[in-house]
C-alpha cells in the first residue's frame, strides 16, 4: 500500500526561504565540563563534526549507543532511531517510556509514539496499551498502512496483527507509585529535573539523511485518554531532510500550542542555527500572555543538515545525549529561567 506523505514544505509564514549558504556557515564553539548528580556532562555546543550523528533527549547513553551501532554497521537513520528508542521502551526502570511507564489515574499504562523518515513519511500511535515497542508499531503504521495515526484499541489490534505480543506494562514499581499517588490523588504536572522523560531521538546517517522518533508513556496519573505532543507530527517531532530536525520533551500541552518542533525546523529554514531556533521556540512559550511557565518544563533538541546541534529548555537540568566522532556524552542544556539559580 502506498505510504501517505506528510507535507514537509509548509511554512509558518507561508513563504519557503532558501538558506543553504547561511546554514553552511556553522561556527565551532568550545565546551565546558560541569558536574551534575555525580555524572560528568558538558555544556551545550554548536560545533559540527563528522557523520554519522545521534542525539537524544535526556541521559540515555545506552539508547544512543545502540543507534550509533546501527549506523556504524551501515544502517540508515530510520533504523537507528527506532532501535535506539526501543532500548528505553524496554527499560522498566525508566517509568516514563514503554514497559514500566507510570500509569494514568485509572492505573492503565498508555503509550504514544511517532517516527518520521527522510522523505517526510511518518507514522504514529496514540493511547496504545499492552504493547511495549510503540515506536515500532508507529513505523508499521507508516510503512504498511495508508494512514499516519492509529489510536487506542485500533492501534493495539493492528500491532497484534503485525506480530507484536500483548503484555502487561504495569510493573510492580510503577503500580506501587500509583497506589501511593491515589492516597491524595492530586494532579499537577511536575517540573522534571531528573535525567529521564519522554525519549526523542534524531539521527543523521553517513549519507547525510535524517530521521527521528519519539516515544513516551505520557504524564504520570493523567486523565484516561489524554494524549500529549509526542505522537503528533510537527509538535513532538518534525524532520525536513533538506533542513534538519527537532524533537520535544516536557509538558506536551504547551508544545502543541506552539507546534514546537515544526517551529524549530522552520526557524532553521529561515537561517537560525539549531541553538538559536530552540531558544526562540522556548521564548514563544514563556512570552505568551499570562504564561505560567514557572510551573512546567519544556525542552527541545535539534540538528541541522550540517550536523550542528542545539538544545534549550525553560528550566535547569534538561540535558541531551550526543554520540558523534566516537564520543557518547551527556550535554547540559542552557535554559531560560535562571531565577534562584
Amino acid at each position: 500500500m502506498k505510504r501517505r506523505k506528510f507535507l514537509k514544505n509548509a511554512s509558518l509564514t507561508g513563504v519557503g526561504l532558501a538558506v543553504g549558504s547561511t546554514l553552511a556557515a556553522c561556527a565551532d564553539t568550545k565546551t565546558d565540563t560541569t558536574e551534575n548528580n555525580n555524572s560528568e556532562i558538558v555544556t551545550a555546543s554548536n560545533s559540527t563534526g563528522t557523520l554519522p550523528l545521534v542525539i537524544a533527549t535526556w541521559h540515555v547513553k545506552e539508547a544512543t549507543a545502540k543507534a550509533m551501532e546501527v549506523l556504524q554497521k551501515g544502517g540508515n537513520a530510520l533504523d537507528a532511531v527506532e532501535q535506539g528508542c526501543m532500548v528505553e521502551e524496554a527499560n522498566e526502570k525508566g517509568q516514563s517510556v514503554g514497559k514500566g511507564g507510570l500509569p494514568d489515574r485509572d492505573g492503565n499504562v498508555t503509550l504514544d509514539a511517532c517516527i518520521m523518515d527522510k522523505h517526510g513519511n511518518c507514522g504514529s500511535v496514540v493511547y496504545l496499551q499492552n504493547i511495549t515497542h510503540a515506536v515500532s508499531v508507529a513505523r508499521k503504521v507508516m510503512e504498511d498502512t495508508p494512514h499516519v495515526m492509529l489510536a487506542g484499541e485500533g492501534a493495539k489490534k493492528f500491532a497484534i496483527s503485525q506480530g507484536f505480543e500483548a503484555e502487561d506494562l504495569l510493573t510492580e514499581a510503577s503500580k506501587e507509585a500509583w497506589e501511593k499517588w491515589k492516597v491524595e490523588a492530586k494532579y499537577k504536572p511536575i517540573i522534571n529535573i531528573e535525567n529521564h522523560d519522554t525519549i526523542g531521538m534524531l539521527a543523521i546517517d553517513k549519507n547525510g539523511d535524517i530521521s527521528g522518533a519519539c516515544t513516551t508513556s505520557g504524564l504520570a496519573y493523567k486523565m484516561g485518554g489524554r494524549v500529549g505532543d509526542s505522537p503528533i507530527i510537527g509538535s513532538g517531532l518534525f524532520v525536513d531532510n533538506e533542513i534538519g530536525a527537532c524533537v520535544a520533551t516536557g509538558l506536551g500541552e504547551e508544545v502543541v500550542k506552539t507546534v514546537g518542533s515544526f517551529l524549530v525546523v522552520e526557524l532553521m529554514r529561515q537561517g537560525k542555527s539549531p541553538q538559536e531556533a530552540c531558544e526562540e521556540a522556548i521564548s514563544r512559550i514563556v512570552n505568551k500572555p499570562n504564561s505560567n511557565y514557572k510551573d512546567f518544563q519544556v525542552g527541545y533538541i535539534a540538528v541541522n543538515k550540517n550536523g550542528q546541534t542545539g538544545s534549550y529548555s525553560i528550566h535547569q537540568w534538561f540535558s541531551m545525549t550526543k554520540f558523534q566522532d566516537g564520543v557518547n556524552e551527556q550535554i547540559q542544556s542552557d535554559f531560560f529561567n535562571k531565577e534562584n539559580v
